[in-house]
């Protein structure tokens, strides 16, 4: 059991029997009348928000989740399917994946997070390569500055295909290298 005070953005506790991930975290409050943290947090099996203002001194669980290499394999609707080495296969909600979405590539190798025995979310790389599947070329005289546009990546669902930001250089079939943690051009591997 942990005090309120030590728990810290990205841990996950339970509430009420349920686990959540903390989002952010407000202080309010004084050493002479104690604090309040306010938290934003997520329901991990649900992906129900939560804000709730707790004391400093109120004590929660906090649950330390599994992780397994795991390989993508394809979409049942509305279930993605993803495979462990032992070719056992996770079935996991489209809502509870969040920003990986964007990314899934048939083979796509990252870590499935399970709680309870189950298979919550996937947790991917922090750079991933993927080519350009469309962009428009660049307008000749629109080079002030650092300019960008829009460009679509590959992934494995074409309805869902992610804009990304990148500069005016790239073009249609280039392969970059994409930061999933803020969703940002890092460089062109090839082109």
């Amino acid at each position: 059991m942990k005090p309120a005070k030590e728990v810290r953005v990205g841990n996950i506790i339970m509430v009420d029997g349920k686990p959540f991930i903390v989002l952010r975290s407000d202080v309010n409050g004084s050493s002479r009348t104690g604090f309040t943290y306010k938290w934003k947090m997520k329901n991990l099996l649900t992906n129900a928000p939560l804000e709730n203002v707790f004391r400093g001194d109120d004590k929660f669980d906090v649950v330390v989740l599994d992780k397994k290499p795991v390989t993508y394999s394809y979409f049942a609707d509305p279930l993605y399917v993803f495979m462990d080495e032992e070719y056992n296969q996770y079935e996991i909600e489209e809502e509870n994946l969040g920003e990986a979405l964007n990314y899934l590539k048939d083979g796509m190798e990252c870590e499935a997070v399970f709680y309870d025995g189950k298979a919550i979310s996937v947790e991917l790389p922090i750079t991933i390569a993927r080519e350009i599947v469309y962009s428009e070329p660049a307008v000749k005289g629109n080079t002030s500055g650092n300019v960008l546009k829009d460009a679509q990546i590959e992934n494995a669902i074409e309805a869902k295909r992610f804009t990304i930001q990148v500069p005016l250089f790239v073009s249609q079939g280039d392969v970059i290298e994409i930061d999933t943690r803020t969703n940002e051009y890092k460089r062109v591997v090839r082109n």
